[in-house]
């Protein structure tokens, strides 16, 4: 069954307090166009700087999971993403006029609330979802900390925590259905250890935190010294411990809390993956620098096995377009035109096909005795197969000719040789917009990739 990408209806705004900084935060989620996936974008800096929600902008994992990207950072982004990603939503503009989004009260629970008053709506495009075939692990060997991934017919999340200490012990917390984050899992809040908190209030760095957006664990005896401090820090006339082991003023929403907000996290980490997974997750004693490392490794693997898979065509049967409705497309002409069929097409991506033979003119020079097709042939070729995609989305495409703009991220993995059969895939980037077209563009022969680049065409009527 096929599955179609999220969005929300409409923009929503909600504010509270950076943990951090202890200053009111402003956030507002708008609707994002498909493909587009999760962005930060910071309002409150010159030319509103965006911070895509990628592994590769992980800089820092102390207290949260930071981003940054060109300078500019966004700080604990795990909640807010979480909250989408349990909702099962793929696209989403984050706006906030701050380097952190308000804490609430420690959890996804109130980012849950806004995004679905907001409303969730299907786009016209397909999910990109990536299927889990094989185990894929990662280790921190300094602290144990590892995460497996394995095959199972939709996103599983189990976590096991174990703190080495009396007072918290062993938890473990399992999401069966992504569709039961909001009633098992978003509520959890953020939780510490005494120790910490002590060590945080010494250096300043949790002004926005108070006894009702954190579970604090009381590791060790809680003294006259620490408990004026934490009085001072937390507002209150009165501080004491439950029978629990926390700080009261608060109640735990389920006994094992801690292990639920940790598989949260899992979750809001791994949505800088940038696709939706389809396998389960074992979590042991996960924490935010594993999370995000794990991330990394997953999102280059999927990068690779994308960029290497190879498309499978019957090229015996009848194409979509063959080198007659080419031409009543494209202003190409031998010995220019470089694409001879057209497998597929959509309003989204274009397939194509060349053979290359020995008769082609380039290679009586390049080179004599060892024909090569050159690379920047390759790249034309692929740009008349992009080109397709872009004339048709006009009534009259022989009015129009076919302009490169840009190309970028090139690469050559192989050489190209009489008697290969080119295939050509590309997909967009963004959406067609004032006859410009920005797409993903590779090519393989024999099995193998052979070339790929970020094109950028526009077309223009012919006056």
């Amino acid at each position: 069954m096929s599955k179609k990408q999220k969005t929300i209806k409409s923009e929503i705004s909600l504010s509270g307090v950076g943990l951090h900084t202890g200053n009111t935060v402003s956030m507002t989620f708008k609707p994002a166009p498909v493909n587009h996936g999760f962005a930060f974008v910071r309002v409150d800096l010159e030319e509103n700087p965006t911070i895509e929600a990628c592994a590769d902008y992980v800089v820092n994992t102390q207290r949260g999971t930071n981003l940054e990207k060109n300078g500019v950072q966004v700080q604990t982004s795990e909640h807010v993403l979480a909250a989408a990603v349990g909702l099962n939503i793929d696209n989403l503009i984050i706006e906030i006029d701050a380097s952190e989004p308000p804490i609430m009260d420690g959890s996804s629970k109130f980012f849950v609330e806004a995004l679905e008053n907001a409303g969730i709506q299907e786009q016209d495009a397909e999910i990109e979802e990536y299927v889990v075939k094989e185990i894929i692990s990662y280790k921190d060997d300094v602290t144990g900390s590892e995460i497996i991934l394995m095959p199972s017919d939709e996103y599983q999340i189990t976590t096991m925590v174990d703190f080495g200490t009396k007072i918290l012990g062993t938890q473990n917390a399992t999401l069966d259905k992504i569709s039961d984050f909001k009633k098992e899992i978003a509520a959890a809040r953020t939780f510490s250890f005494l120790h910490e908190i002590e060590m945080l209030l010494e250096n300043d760095l949790i002004k926005g935190g108070d006894l009702n957006n954190a579970i604090v664990y009381v590791d060790k005896e809680l003294s006259e010294a620490t408990m004026q401090k934490l009085k001072k820090a937390f507002k209150k006339d009165n501080i004491s411990v439950k029978p629990n082991g926390i700080l009261d003023n608060l109640n735990l929403h389920w006994a094992n809390e801690a292990a639920r907000h940790k598989l949260l996290d899992v979750i809001g980490d791994l949505a800088l993956v940038g696709t939706r997974i389809r396998g389960k997750v074992i979590a042991n004693k996960p924490g935010h620098l594993v999370n995000t490392m794990f991330a990394k490794k997953l999102a280059k693997m999927i990068k690779i096995e994308k960029r290497n898979n190879v498309p499978q065509y019957d090229l015996n049967h009848p194409p979509l377009m063959d080198i007659h409705k080419i031409m009543d497309i494209l202003p190409h002409r031998p010995p220019f035109l470089l694409v001879d069929r057209i497998l597929e097409l959509s309003d989204k991506h274009v397939v194509g096909m060349k053979n290359v033979t020995m008769n082609e003119s380039f290679f009586v020079g390049h080179f004599p005795g060892a024909p090569v097709m050159p690379g920047v042939l390759q790249i034309e070729a692929m740009a008349q197969c992009g080109g397709i995609l872009v004339l048709s989305s006009v009534p009259d495409p022989e009015n129009y000719l076919t302009y490169f703009m840009k190309m970028d991220k090139v690469k050559f993995k192989q050489k190209v040789l009489p008697g290969d059969t080119l295939i050509f895939k590309n997909e967009l980037i963004t959406p067609i917009r004032r006859g410009i077209c920005h797409m993903q563009a590779y090519a393989y022969a024999n099995g193998k990739l052979v070339a790929e680049a970020e094109l950028m065409a526009q077309i223009s009527k012919i006056r």
